[in-house]
């Protein structure tokens, strides 16, 4: 274990490939434990409705999403490797409960085939974005603006309730995201080359950890825009 170890910390390429390798099992992992949790609570009415029936439970899972997100993102060189894996693993199953709905909005046909159409195209990106030599770094300053675009063209459409608008909101932002897939990916790849032969067990982790949780945001998102559009059909 400690010249597997070794060899990780002074071989690049092999170090790169680990890394990429962890990011994906946590992501994987917690896609599994949000998909577990939120199948668990669709099942239950009890839990259906102590979270949805009970004013103000809802919106504190969502403040609570949110601040998990932040934290992990905007602390992670002070936190430990062991509080952002916790970290990573309670958001994980908060949106777990979140998107319990889902089940309860769209038939099991529309779920698995978003679901399907998101991991390949999820796919096929992180593959494009791990594969390039093409610097991503200047469409991903488009791509945040337009993520920008979306999140405030969905506010104002929150008061204009146009129908159109909505799915071209879906469309737009399902491109958006795989983009960001692409990026995030390459960007993963960067960190080996940032943090180079100082990557010892800690920031392995707590970069692999981070990783997981950008990728794993596009995942959802994608698939939760994917439903938007595949649900019209219904």
């Amino acid at each position: 274990m400690a010249n597997t170890r070794e060899q990780i910390l002074h071989n690049p390429i092999v170090r790169e490939r680990s890394l990429l390798r962890n990011v994906y099992l946590w992501m994987t992992g917690g896609l599994a434990l949000t998909g577990v949790v939120a199948y668990f609570v669709a099942s239950s009415p009890t839990l259906l409705n102590a979270i949805f029936g009970t004013p103000g439970v809802f919106l504190l899972l969502i403040f609570a999403e949110l601040g998990l997100v932040i934290y992990i993102s905007s602390r992670l060189e002070k936190m430990s490797a062991q509080t952002a894996v916790f970290s990573f693993i309670g958001y994980a199953a908060i949106n777990g409960v979140v998107l319990s709905s889902v089940f309860l909005a769209y038939t099991g046909l529309t779920i698995s085939n978003a679901f399907f159409t998101t991991a390949a195209a999820f796919a096929g990106m992180s593959l494009y974005g791990m594969t390039t030599k093409r610097s991503l770094d200047g469409m991903g300053q488009y791509l945040m603006m337009g993520l920008w675009g979306i999140i405030i063209a969905s506010v104002i459409n929150i008061f204009i309730g146009s129908a159109t608008t909505y799915y071209l909101i879906s469309y737009a932002a399902v491109l958006v995201f795989l983009g960001l897939t692409a990026w995030d990916t390459q960007k993963i790849k960067s960190w080996n080359e940032s943090y180079g032969a100082s990557m010892d067990e800690e920031t392995y982790v707590k970069l692999s950890i981070l990783g997981a949780l950008k990728l794993y945001l596009d995942f959802i998102n994608i698939f939760l825009y994917l439903l938007r559009i595949f649900g019209r059909r219904n």
